[in-house]
């Protein structure tokens, strides 16, 4: 795509101007970092529009403190303060909302995966946000706990204009053919080549 520009445009009947404005389904999969740095980049940009964004996290626990977590709902409090940006929720395993378990077996997680799930149904249902982030949502699809087929269907007749990020190792085949765009991240090199562990202000 030189300078931005698509190098095929479709017979589709859409205008450029609705065809830039179509709702995207964004899967960021690959064995290396970044899946999750990009997502939240992603959602800076949104709030910048003024985007409702929903950030859900599916593997992380509540005592996990991320400094994209604490940036973003840093940015809400500015919304709330003086109109700025958007509105930011930020909901994990282990805090935040019903389905949340602290501790458990896997039938309990797999029960909370899918609770969590038919949340974010429910959202999309009411077109609560305007960017969703799903971070590590491919591990309970691969799992087993959450349907493919389900969240495939859901997120293909999901109304309005909600653009939704999925991010995670090993994304099912079923969700990279149904997503429009799709990045997987490579390893070239890595500090733990070398020894090194992970880093304060680099991995949280």
């Amino acid at each position: 795509m030189p300078q931005g520009k698509p190098e095929v445009v479709p017979d589709d009947g859409l205008t450029t101007r609705q065809r830039r404005a179509r709702p995207l389904l964004i899967v960021h999969t690959g064995e290396m970092k970044g899946k999750s740095t990009a997502a939240f980049g992603l959602a800076l940009r949104a709030w910048n529009q003024g985007w409702p964004v929903g950030v859900f996290q599916f593997v992380k626990s509540a005592k996990w403190k991320v400094g994209e977590e604490a940036a973003l709902l840093a940015l809400d409090e500015v919304h709330r303060s003086t109109g700025q940006g958007g509105p930011v929720e930020w909901h994990k395993m282990g805090a935040g909302w019903s389905w949340a378990r602290k501790q458990g077996d896997e039938v309990d997680h797999a029960t909370a995966a899918v609770e969590g799930w038919r949340e974010i149904g429910r959202r999309l249902g009411e077109q609560r946000h305007r960017l969703y982030v799903l971070d590590e949502f491919t591990y309970p699809l691969n799992w087993g706990w959450v349907d493919v087929a389900e969240v495939v269907e859901t997120l293909a007749h999901r109304p309005g204009n909600q653009h939704v990020v999925i991010t995670g190792r090993n994304a099912p085949a079923a969700l990279v053919e149904a997503a429009d765009l799709v990045t997987e991240m490579t390893k070239v090199k890595h500090p733990m080549d070398a020894g090194a562990k992970g880093q304060k202000g680099i991995e949280w």
